[in-house]
């Protein structure tokens, strides 16, 4: 019998290869090399190739204890509900401050806040690579989707960032 990681690696893998057909529907573009589908399709073929994967390291791993005995289950991490429940508060935070404070201020204030609740910084070296992050993040963001997609980003209403 298979286990989860298979079941999960055969529905995304249908998911991605069902929507990829679907990409094939979308108009062609008219003024620029690159039309709407092309980003789409890179993902769903990665993640298609990635369900894949998943998919046949599990039935590998399947095939390799079936002769062996079962051990005892080892007690896996307990669940961390206080971390969800404060990803997705930041997460909402970050919604409700983009159209003040723009894209690029948002951006690296919600990565900032995000990385420090995942783990809390030990060092002054950490704290550093935290916002170094933070800050990369945002304006490598802003450079792929505002200057070489052409996505027009929020500009805040308190900023004119």
């Amino acid at each position: 019998m298979y286990g989860r990681d298979s079941i999960s690696g055969l529905v995304c893998l249908v998911i991605s290869l069902v929507m990829l057909v679907m990409t094939f529907g979308l108009p062609p573009a008219s003024m620029v090399p690159i039309g709407p589908a092309f980003y789409p399709r890179i993902v769903l073929v990665v993640t298609a190739a990635l369900s894949l994967i998943l998919i046949v390291l599990d039935v590998r791993a399947a095939r390799a204890i079936a002769g062996a005995p079962v051990p005892a289950a080892p007690a896996g991490p307990t669940p961390n509900y206080r971390l969800v429940l404060a990803t997705f508060i930041l997460f909402g935070l970050y919604i409700a401050l983009l159209p003040k404070l723009g894209f690029r201020i948002s951006t690296a204030l919600f990565v900032f806040a995000l990385q420090i609740t995942l783990e809390w910084p030990q060092s002054a070296k950490r704290w550093a690579l935290a916002v170094a992050v933070a800050i990369a993040t945002a304006v490598i963001c802003h450079f792929v989707f505002e200057d070489y997609l052409s996505v027009l980003l929020p500009r805040g209403t308190w900023s004119s960032m």
